[in-house]
């Protein structure tokens, strides 16, 4: 599929989007996307037609009515879908993040345990983890992985923390033996 060029004012919107439809999985109204990206309504209908003409939102009619992200919403935005619903924990300085949703756990260098980083790209800022902070990423829901470490460094803008890993565990198997 050709990546769509989004504009960065489409690019705000549609991120808006995701993030709010991912923490209520239901059609989101154009006055909440307003109020997150600091529009007037009017101005976030206009650039929905646009996108439902991308075919990145489709919009749901009724009184619960509103806009949905499509696929091609992630796929143009480029967000890996871990399963919308699944809410990975994320831990700073052992308090849970609530703000902050793991999208993808990238390990390198796994041949050198002594040497293990894990990239966590997130969805939500990075600007309050600093170099040496306690971070703990799981239980995924699929395999049950925990990750834990220290923050070794961050991307701000690709919302990546990287992590000097101390510990990593998935219980053998998933199904409880």
């Amino acid at each position: 599929m050709s990546s769509i060029e989004l504009t960065p004012s489409q690019k705000t919107i549609l991120t808006a989007l995701v993030n709010l439809y991912g923490e209520r999985e239901e059609a989101v109204k154009g006055e909440a996307i307003a109020d997150q990206v600091d529009r007037n309504p009017g101005t976030i209908r206009n650039q929905m037609q646009s996108l439902k003409a991308l075919q990145l939102v489709e919009g749901v009619p009724g009184p619960k009515g509103g806009y949905k992200p499509t696929a091609n919403a992630y796929e143009a935005l480029d967000i890996q879908e871990l399963d919308r619903a699944a809410q990975v924990p994320l831990f700073h300085e052992g308090e849970r993040v609530e703000d902050v949703n793991v999208d993808e756990i990238g390990l390198t260098s796994v041949h050198h345990p002594d040497l293990c980083r894990a990239e966590i790209h997130v969805r939500g800022s990075v600007r309050n983890f600093h170099e040496g902070d306690a971070i703990t990423v799981g239980p995924t829901p699929l395999s049950g992985l925990v990750v834990e470490g220290d923050l070794d460094g961050k991307d701000d803008t690709n919302n990546i923390l990287i992590l000097k890993i101390d510990r990593m565990e998935a219980p053998a198997g998933g199904d409880g033996h």
